[in-house]
C-alpha cells in the first residue's frame, strides 16, 4: 500500500469500566485517521489504568506510544520498526485495532505520538494530562 497523505485520529473516551474485572480503571478508544490525534489532549486522573484502543483506518501503519519526553526522544530517533503490545506502546497496521495500556502515576503531562517516519513531525502527538 501506498503511504498517502496523513492521518487524523479521533478519539473518544468511554466511560469508566471496573477496575478489578478489567484490570484497568479507563477506556480510551482511538480512530486513526489523516496522522492527525483528535482530541489532541486526554484528562485522566493519577492512579488510573488506562486501556488505549487504537482502530486505524487508513491505508497506512501507525503507533501509539506513550511516555515522557525521553521516551519520545527514544522513539523518534530510534530503528524499531514495529511494536508489539507493551505497556504504552503498540502498532497498529493498516486497517486494523491494536491496545495497549499505560499507568498514570504521577499528575503531571504524558506525551502520546506516532513516530513512524514523518509523523510526529507531521503533528501526530498528543498529551494525556494527569490530574
Amino acid at each position: 500500500m501506498a503511504a498517502t497523505g496523513a492521518a487524523l485520529l479521533t478519539a473518544s473516551v468511554l466511560g469508566a469500566c471496573s477496575g478489578t474485572a478489567t484490570g484497568f480503571a479507563r477506556v480510551v478508544e482511538l480512530k486513526a485517521h489523516h496522522s492527525r490525534f483528535d482530541p489532541a489532549s486526554v484528562e485522566v486522573r493519577r492512579g488510573t489504568t488506562v486501556r488505549f484502543v487504537v482502530h486505524n483506518e487508513d491505508p497506512i501503519a501507525h503507533e501509539l506510544i506513550v511516555g515522557d519526553e525521553a521516551t519520545h526522544d527514544r522513539h523518534e530517533k530510534g530503528t524499531e520498526a514495529a511494536h508489539g503490545e507493551r505497556a504504552g506502546g503498540v502498532t497498529v497496521p493498516a486497517a486494523t485495532t491494536r491496545s495497549t495500556t499505560f499507568r498514570f502515576d504521577r499528575p503531571g503531562r504524558v506525551l502520546f505520538g506516532c513516530h513512524l517516519p514523518g509523523h510526529w513531525a507531521y503533528g501526530m502527538q498528543g498529551v494525556v494530562v494527569v490530574t
